[in-house]
């Protein structure tokens, strides 16, 4: 089938109208919006299912957006939203105090977007001149396991301990880490990975007979690292629950407990897209198939940083993406009308 204008307009008016009212929209109520007859529209509407955009809700009539059908309305059909007066003068009141360090301006804005929207944000940041390497050590504990201990100029020590394959050799990853410690001390933690694969892998693939299995070490050891350390402010964890979507027990338990645990952190630093505003709707989210996550990156002076809005699916996602795109322009100095 063909996704002529008059079903683009049938299914952007169906996602509008859901995300408003929280109801399954029914042929009547789009008549008059449309101009059309009720048995276009409910033609129009079986098409639209038939496509897999819009699904029925239970036993109702209605129809409600699929994950489909959010994402072809965001990719295709959604129209950018001007905030509001009300909304812009909270965000710049922040902005304008140029007391506040950025990582501080971040938090305080993510806490009014939290309030604005009723969804859970989360400033995931980091600089890139913190936490350079100072020494990495290995410590065999017997035969088959050791402990590699990263150590940064800033005092922060981590651990992480591994068990080896019968055929690694201690020894030839104590020689590994003499060479990271030889060539990559005073590198920031978040550039070492790389530095690994370009400079340290061809290298040790000339010196150590089990390199690929020794480098894997050393690269899940430093990422592990990183992930440990990360600067993260969640503002409105409790939001989310709120939603009408989340209303039996199970459903509650299993967001709090994903929003409690590692998964949380893990979900908004390992989903990467760019540094273009990124839209992960359901599944692609990997958190949970029933939410939403948006989320941008910002760039100022030597700090860096991850902003990311976490909602139900049934999410405002005009407002939410001039809401981050705002707050991305002030951070960065783009904003003209600053």
């Amino acid at each position: 089938m063909i996704m002529d204008e008059r079903k683009k307009a049938l299914l952007k008016e169906i996602v509008e109208t859901y995300v408003k009212t929280i109801k399954p929209v029914g042929s009547n109520s789009l008549c008059k919006k449309l101009k059309c007859s009720s048995a276009t529209i409910r033609n129009e509407m079986v098409a639209l299912e038939n496509m897999g955009y819009i699904e029925k809700n239970h036993i109702s009539s209605g129809r409600v957006p699929s994950e489909l059908g959010y994402r072809y309305y965001v990719e295709n059909l959604m129209e950018p939203k001007d905030l509001t007066g009300e909304d812009m003068l909270k965000l710049q009141t922040i902005f304008s105090n140029n007391d506040l360090q950025v990582s501080d301006a971040v938090s305080k804005c993510l806490e009014i977007i939290s309030d604005l929207t009723n969804y859970t944000s989360i400033v995931l940041g980091k600089s890139s001149n913190d936490n350079l390497l100072k020494q990495i050590n290995v410590i065999a504990l017997d035969e088959r396991r050791i402990i590699a201990v990263v150590c940064t100029d800033k005092g922060i020590v981590e651990n992480k301990q591994f068990v080896l394959d019968t055929n690694t050799d201690v020894s030839e990853i104590v020689k590994t880490s003499e060479i990271i410690n030889k060539m990559l001390v005073g590198t920031p933690i978040n550039k070492v990975a790389e530095k690994l694969e370009f400079e340290i892998k061809p290298i040790i693939a000339k010196r150590i007979k089990d390199y690929e299995t020794v480098y894997n070490i050393f690269y899940d050891a430093f990422n592990d690292f990183i992930k440990h350390n990360t600067n993260m402010h969640v503002s409105g964890r409790v939001n989310l629950l709120k939603e009408p979507e989340y209303e039996t027990t199970e459903d509650i338990k299993r967001i709090a407990s994903k929003l409690e645990d590692d998964s949380f952190k893990e979900m908004v630093s390992n989903i990467d897209g760019g540094e273009n505003l990124q839209i992960y709707i359901g599944k692609d989210s990997n958190f949970d198939d029933n939410v939403t996550v948006i989320k941008k990156k910002y760039k100022s002076g030597g700090e860096e940083g991850t902003i990311a809005i976490i909602g139900p699916k049934r999410m405002e996602y005009e407002r939410v993406v001039s809401l981050l795109n705002y707050m991305v322009d002030k951070i960065e100095g783009k904003d003209e009308r600053k």
